[in-house]
C-alpha cells in the first residue's frame, strides 16, 4: 500500500464473507477507527453457510512458521476474552498430540522446541500422563505426547456474533442475503461492489470470502490460487464414558486430540466425540459450482458424507480409542475448506486493482491474528508480524495456473498431518522451471531441490570421488536428510581452487529512466549516486524501519540499474512506488547467472576475456559489460561465499554456451559445480545474511548487524525517520553468530536458544561450517546475551546442546581472499 495512509474515519470499506475472518476484520478495523465498514454475505446471519458454520474449532497453535504461530496465538488471546451471553467464545482444553511411532515422537520433541522457539506453553509427556490426560487412550500404543495447555476449542460462530456485535456498535453493519455479482473499478481502483441487491461504494474492498475467494477474485480480475477442498469429519454416538463428563454449555474438558499417525484428530461435544479425517483421498470443489446457501441439502460447505471414505478412519479411531468399538459413527459430513500451493493464507492490497485487499485461505486457527495483520496492513501501511510467507505476491507466474494449483493444494492436504523436513520438495509438477545450465547438471548427477518453482541443485554427484576420504563427524537421521558428504568436497573445493555456481533463480530487475537514479536513492538505505560500474549493497525498509528486503544493486549506466532481489514482493514494492519517469522490470526468466568463485576464479575467467580482471581494474563491489569467448556478459565482482569471483549475467539463449566456455576453460584448474548446501555453508562461515530467515520487517537493520548498509547522511529515504535514535548500541536483541561446542552437533534452523536455562531467542539459520570443523548458527537472542564468549544451548529434539556467542565473521575477517 503506498501513497497518504486512508483515514479510517472517512474511508468506505466492504469486506465480503461474514465468516469467523470477515467479522474480526470488522472488529479489528473498527477498533482503529474505520467506521464506514460494511460487511456482505450471501448466506443468513450469524451462520452463513461457509467454512466457519462447520469448523469444528481446533486451535494448535505451534508450527513450524513464526507468523502463523503468532496469528494463532492472538486468536488464543483474544477468542479468550470474547463471550456472549456468558458463554465463552473460547474454551482452553489444552491440546494433546500423540506419538504412535518413533518417527513421530521424534518429531514431537522437534515440535517442543519450536512452541519454546515462539513462545507456546508445551511439554512433552509419557504414556501414562497421556492416559490421564485422555482415559479412552490405549495408552499401550503410545511412545508419548505433546501437551499444551493452552491450546483449545475456538467457538467460531460465538466468536463470530461477539466480534460482530463489537464492531456494530462502533458502526460497522452487516447484511446478510447479498450475493457478490461484480466488482467496480475506475483508473486501477476498486469503486465499489454490486449485488444481487444493490451497489456499495468503497474505497477498500476484502475478499474474506473463504473458498469462494477465486470467485471473488475472477469478479475483480484478480488471480486468487486457491483450491476448496472437502474434509471429512464424523459425530460419534453417546459414549457412556462421557456421560455427564462436560458442561453442555461448554462441550468439552479434555484436551483436544491429534493422532497424526493416522491422520485424524479428536475433540468432545458433551457426551459424544467428533472425528475430523485427512487420511482420505483428496476431494476437490469447483467453488464456481457450489449451490446457493437456499439451494444446499443442509449448507453449501457440507456436502454428504461417504462413508466408505471414512470407513479406515474409524477402524484407527477405534484401535487408539478401543471404547469406540462400542459405538458408530451417528452423523457425519464432508465439510469444504481452504488449500493454497503452499498451504499458508493469501493476504495482501493486489496491486492490479488498488484498494481490493485477500484475506483468504485463512483456517479458524489463525483467523483473529490474520485479521489483525490485514488491519494494521491497511491502517498503517504495514502489519506488526512479518507476513512475507502469506503475501500474495509470493507465488511466480508459473505458480498460479488451475493446474499447478490443484495439484500442489491437493498435496498439502494429503500431507497436512505428515513429518515434512524443512527442506522437502514436493514431487510434482517438477521440473517446472529450470535454469538454461539444466542439462549439464543432469549429466553431472546433480540433486535438485525445488524453491519458487525452480529446480536447483544441492550437490552433484559426479563430485563423489572429491568425498572419498573426507573425515567427517556422524550425523544424525534427521540432518542427513537432503544432505551429502559431497557438499564438504565442494566447499573445500571452491575454498581450495574455483567452483561454479547456478545463481540463475535469485531474482533480478531492471529499473531505467531519467528518474532511476533518484527512485532508487529514495526507497533503498545506502548510498547509490556513484559512478556506472559501481555495486552497491543496500536495504529496502518499510515505514517503520523494518527489512522488507536487501538488494545488490548494480549502476550499469547514468539511467539504467540492475537489481538484484528477493522475492516477487520486492518488485510490487518497487512498482507501486515508481513515477512516470521510472521503468521497473523483471528480467530473470530472460536472463541467467553462474556464480564463478574460489581463488583460481581470476586464473579461469581472464583468460577468456580482452577486458582487465585484476584487482586493480576490477575492484570488489564493481560492475563491468563484456564478452567471455563468444557470450557478452554483465559481470559484477561479488561473492556470496567469500572466495575471490564474480557474478556472470547473460541472456537465457546464451546461458549454455556460457556454462561450456566457463567449464572447458576451467578444466585445468579443476573447475567443479557446487551446489546450495556447500553455498549455504560457505556463507554462513563468512556471516552473510539471507533474508526472510535471518532478517525479516520485523528487524531493523542496526539489530541485524546491517548498520554498515543505511546512510542517513544521504538525504531522506524510506524508513529513514523510523531510524532516528536507533544504532547498534540501543538495539535490544541482536542477530548473533553462534558456534556449536562439540564438532560433531548439528541443528538446522528455528530451534530455540536457551540462555541460563530458559529460551532467550531462535536459530535463523544454520550449516555445517566445513572450512571451520563445526557447526554455525545464527540466531535472535537479547543484546545481554550476544556478546562473543558468552555460553548458550540450544535444543534439538529435546537435546540440549552446548553453543558460544562468537565474533562475525568466522572466516576471512580481512577479507583478504575476496580483495585479491
Amino acid at each position: 500500500m503506498t501513497g497518504p495512509l486512508p483515514n479510517p474515519a472517512d474511508a468506505r470499506v466492504v469486506v465480503i464473507g461474514a465468516g469467523i475472518v470477515g467479522c474480526s476484520l470488522a472488529d479489528e478495523l473498527t477498533a482503529r477507527g474505520w467506521r464506514r465498514v460494511t460487511v456482505l454475505d450471501q448466506g443468513p446471519l450469524p451462520a452463513p453457510g461457509g467454512s466457519t458454520s462447520h469448523a469444528p474449532g481446533l486451535v494448535f497453535q505451534t508450527g513450524p512458521s513464526k507468523t502463523m504461530t503468532e496469528f494463532a496465538a492472538y486468536t488464543v488471546r483474544k477468542f479468550g476474552s470474547l463471550d456472549v451471553d456468558g458463554l465463552p467464545c473460547f474454551n482452553p482444553v489444552g491440546g494433546l498430540e500423540v506419538a504412535t511411532t518413533e518417527a513421530r515422537w521424534a518429531d514431537l520433541h522437534r515440535k517442543a522446541g519450536l512452541a519454546a522457539s515462539w513462545g507456546v506453553r508445551g511439554e512433552l509427556v509419557d504414556p501414562q500422563q497421556c492416559k490421564k490426560l485422555w482415559p479412552m487412550l490405549d495408552e499401550r500404543m503410545l511412545h508419548g505426547g505433546f501437551h499444551t495447555p493452552d491450546d483449545g476449542l475456538a467457538r467460531a460462530l460465538l466468536a463470530c456474533r461477539a466480534q460482530r456485535a463489537r464492531a456494530e456498535r462502533r458502526g460497522a453493519r452487516f447484511l446478510a442475503r447479498h450475493t457478490v455479482t461484480g466488482i467496480e473499478r475506475a483508473a486501477g481502483r476498486v469503486t465499489g461492489v454490486v449485488t444481487d441487491r444493490g451497489a456499495f461504494p468503497a474505497d477498500h474492498v476484502v475478499s474474506a470470502a473463504g473458498f469462494w475467494g477465486p470467485v471473488i477474485g475472477a469478479l475483480a480480475g484478480v488471480d486468487v490460487p486457491l483450491l476448496p477442498l472437502a474434509h471429512q469429519y464424523a459425530t460419534t454416538a453417546p459414549l457412556p464414558e462421557l456421560d455427564g463428563a462436560n458442561d453442555p454449555r461448554t462441550e468439552a474438558g479434555r484436551p483436544i486430540l491429534r493422532f497424526q499417525d493416522r491422520d485424524l484428530y479428536f475433540r468432545e461435544h458433551t457426551d459424544r466425540i467428533g472425528i475430523g479425517s485427512y487420511a482420505h483421498r483428496p476431494m476437490p470443489v469447483d467453488p464456481f459450482t457450489v449451490p446457493a446457501f437456499d439451494d444446499a441439502p443442509v449448507m453449501p460447505s457440507s456436502l454428504p458424507f461417504t462413508e466408505e471414505d471414512f470407513a479406515p478412519s474409524w477402524q484407527d479411531s477405534v484401535e487408539l480409542l478401543p471404547a469406540l468399538g462400542a459405538s458408530r459413527v451417528a452423523d457425519g459430513f464432508n465439510g469444504v475448506f481452504s488449500f493454497t500451493p503452499d498451504g499458508m493464507p493469501l493476504l495482501g492490497e493486489t496491486r492490479a486493482l488498488r484498494g481490493f485487499w485477500l484475506a483468504e485461505a485463512v483456517w479458524v486457527t489463525h483467523s483473529a491474528g490474520v485479521a489483525k495483520a490485514v488491519a494494521e496492513w491497511m491502517t498503517d501501511g504495514r502489519p506488526a508480524t512479518d507476513v512475507h510467507e502469506c503475501d500474495l505476491t509470493r507465488f511466480e507466474d508459473a505458480q498460479r495456473s488451475p493446474a499447478y494449483t490443484q495439484e500442489r493444494g491437493a498435496q498439502n492436504f494429503i500431507e497436512v498431518y505428515d513429518v515434512i523436513h524443512p527442506l522437502q520438495p514436493m514431487a510434482q509438477p517438477r521440473p517446472l522451471r529450470t535454469s538454461p545450465f539444466y542439462p549439464r547438471q543432469q549429466e553431472l548427477g546433480a540433486y535438485f531441490l525445488e524453491a519458487g518453482g525452480w529446480e536447483r541443485p544441492h550437490w552433484y554427484e559426479a563430485n563423489a570421488p572429491l568425498a572419498e576420504g573426507l573425515r567427517l563427524p556422524e550425523r544424525d537421521a534427521w540432518s542427513a536428510r537432503h544432505w551429502s558428504p559431497i557438499a564438504a568436497a565442494e566447499a573445500a573445493a571452491t575454498r581450495e581452487r574455483v567452483a561454479l555456481y547456478d545463481m540463475t533463480p535469485l531474482r533480478r530487475l531492471e529499473v531505467t529512466g531519467p528518474g532511476a537514479l533518484a527512485f532508487l536513492q529514495r526507497m533503498t538505505t545506502n548510498q547509490l549516486a556513484k559512478k556506472p560500474g559501481s555495486v552497491t549493497y543496500t536495504l529496502l525498509l518499510d515505514e517503520a524501519g523494518g527489512i522488507r528486503s536487501d538488494l545488490t544493486v548494480a549502476r550499469l549506466a547514468p539511467d539504467r540499474f540492475q537489481v538484484g532481489a528477493n522475492s516477487g514482493a520486492d518488485l510490487d514494492w518497487l512498482l507501486r512506488h515508481a513515477p512516470d519517469d521510472v521503468g521497473v522490470r523483471d528480467i530473470t526468466s530472460g536472463t541467467c547467472c553462474i556464480g564463478v568463485w574460489g581463488p583460481l576464479a581470476r586464473d579461469l575467467v581472464q583468460p577468456l576475456t580482452r577486458d582487465d580482471f585484476s584487482h586493480g581494474a576490477f575492484g570488489y563491489f564493481k560492475a563491468k559489460q563484456t564478452y567471455l569467448g563468444h557470450v557478452p556478459v554483465t559481470a559484477l565482482r561479488l561473492s556470496y561465499v567469500g572466495e575471490l569471483g564474480w557474478e556472470l549475467y547473460t541472456t537465457a539463449d546464451l546461458g549454455l554456451r556460457l556454462w561450456d566456455t566457463l567449464w572447458e576453460a576451467g578444466r585445468e584448474h579443476g573447475v567443479i559445480a557446487a551446489g546450495r548446501s556447500a553455498f549455504n555453508s560457505l556463507r554462513l562461515e563468512k556471516g552473510y545474511r539471507s533474508w526472510g530467515h535471518d532478517m525479516t520487517t520485523e528487524h531493523h537493520p542496526y539489530e541485524a548487524g546491517l548498520g554498515f548498509a543505511v546512510r542517513p547522511a544521504k538525504g531522506d529515504f524510506l524508513g529513514r525517520a523510523a531510524l532516528a535514535g536507533r544504532s547498534e548500541e540501543t538495539a535490544a536483541r541482536k542477530l548473533t553468530c553462534l558456534t556449536l561446542d562439540d564438532p560433531a552437533a548439528n541443528v538446522l534452523g528455528k530451534e530455540p536458544v536457551l540462555v541460563d536455562g530458559a529460551p532467550a531467542g531462535y536459530v535463523t539459520s544454520a550449516a555445517y561450517g566445513y572450512t571451520l570443523g563445526r557447526t554455525v548458527a545464527y540466531a535472535w537472542l537479547p543484546a545481554a546475551a550476544a556478546v562473543p564468549g558468552t555460553a548458550v544451548h540450544i535444543a534439538y529434539f529435546g537435546e540440549k546442546i552446548a553453543a558460544t556467542v562468537a565474533q562475525e565473521p568466522l572466516f576471512d575477517p580481512q577479507m583478504t581472499r575476496i580483495r585479491r
